[in-house]
């Protein structure tokens, strides 16, 4: 039996189903160093990861790059996860990558990525969830340590910035295993009991253990779940956790969320000067636009001579009734002309003009006007209608049975 021959295409597509169908290459996780970074203009990331022994093409596309929290470098040892397949159309086959981390980041950074993923997944940093800052805030409630030096910087800003608005603090712990459902019943009792119109939960600076219970998925759950508009305000700037994900907006600093949940009295001053400015210089330029049109108004006839106005309607009254005159006695002619026309006409069409030419008309006794021969019978009588006068005959015989003798 003859070994069947295979095209170029059709071994490399047989070795992608080959390798589609394994599921230890589905989601594989591989830990080497970038080498031959290239991130294109379409978003694209592709690099070669390679060990002593080894190397083996990569690609991360758009959509898993921009989840990256970090740039890669050449020579940076990283642990990617993704599928190993081939592109048919070259027989290469390399690893498709969905995530990218640093080694040796610790199991804290493993969690982050993993919940992350799945928060994500369920749209809890979906955009469309999220809901604007009140601009006129007149309650702020703040969720935080009240032992922090965090806390006291935001109150000083936002007395400062905006000092009618009424400023309420819920202590809770921020750090520790206690913390994570404090922070977050304090978030669920602000919103139930509408305590602020809006909120701030955040902390000072720290490292990642210290943060930690912002990166808690109760915490995250309880600010997604808010109907306040919530301010997420963890650490520095450097510093990044679930809540800056799941919140309507985040601070870099909790010194920057007191700056963005209030406006500046400052600029709303000047605000308020500028718009008053423009009323009066806007009802300066009607009142005088007013004044103009009052002048010329002054000037116009109606006003120097009262009875000028009647005398004016009183002349298109006079043109008017002349016009009207005109028009009848335009039309009472043509009306004229007209019956003359039709007079003439039925006068030409009337049976007399024809009985004046020598013609005579004959009548049965019921005055039925005789067409035929057949409309009499021998002895009738019939009546004659001439030019002038008419008599009466008797009929003796039909025209025709004369004529037929």
């Amino acid at each position: 039996m003859d070994n069947h021959v295979f095209t170029v295409t059709e071994v490399n597509n047989l070795v992608k189903l080959l390798l589609d169908n394994e599921p230890m290459l589905q989601n594989v996780c591989v830990r080497g160093e970038l080498s031959n970074y290239k991130m294109y203009p379409s978003g694209h990331h592709y690099f070669t990861l390679k060990d002593p022994e080894g190397a083996i093409r990569c690609v991360m596309f758009k959509g898993s790059a921009m989840k990256l929290r970090f740039r890669p470098e050449n020579g940076m040892k990283v642990v990617v996860t993704g599928r190993v397949t081939v592109f048919p159309r070259d027989g290469a086959y390399q690893l498709y990558c969905n995530t990218m981390t640093p080694e040796g980041v610790g199991d804290l950074a493993v969690a982050f990525e993993q919940l992350k993923a799945k928060l994500y997944a369920e749209g809890l940093f979906d955009p469309a969830h999220k809901k604007p800052l009140p601009a006129y805030p007149e309650k702020i409630a703040i969720v935080t340590s009240s032992a922090g030096a965090a806390v006291h910087d935001m109150i000083r800003i936002l007395r400062r910035r905006y000092p009618i608005a009424k400023v309420i603090l819920l202590p809770v712990r921020v750090q520790g295993a206690e913390a994570p459902p404090e922070i977050a019943g304090a978030i669920r009792y602000a919103d139930k009991w509408r305590i602020g119109d809006v909120i701030i939960t955040g902390r000072g600076g720290g490292s990642m253990e210290d943060l930690w219970a912002f990166n808690d998925e109760r915490v995250a759950r309880a600010i997604y779940q808010c109907e306040t508009p919530v301010i997420s305000a963890v650490g520095h700037e450097p510093d990044v956790t679930i809540s800056d994900f799941v919140a309507d907006a985040r601070a870099s600093t909790p010194s920057n969320a007191a700056e963005i949940a209030v406006p500046d009295q400052g600029e709303l001053l000047r605000w308020l000067r500028g718009a008053g400015e423009r009323m009066e210089q806007s009802e300066t330029a009607r009142l005088e636009a007013l004044r103009q049109r009052l002048e010329t108004l002054a000037k116009k006839r109606c006003m120097t001579d009262q009875l000028a106005y009647v005398q004016d309607k009183r002349m298109e009254l006079l043109h008017a009734q002349q016009r009207l005159g005109d028009l009848a006695a335009g039309q009472l002619a043509r009306k004229k002309q007209g019956f003359s026309a039709l007079a003439a006409s039925l006068d030409a069409m009337s049976p007399l003009k024809v009985l004046g030419r020598g013609y005579a008309m004959a009548q049965s006794g019921d005055g039925t006007i005789l067409k035929s021969w057949r409309d009499v019978t021998d002895g009738e009588r019939v009546s004659v209608t001439l030019g002038e006068g008419g008599f009466t005959a008797t009929v003796d015989k039909p025209f025709e049975e004369v004529r037929k003798q």
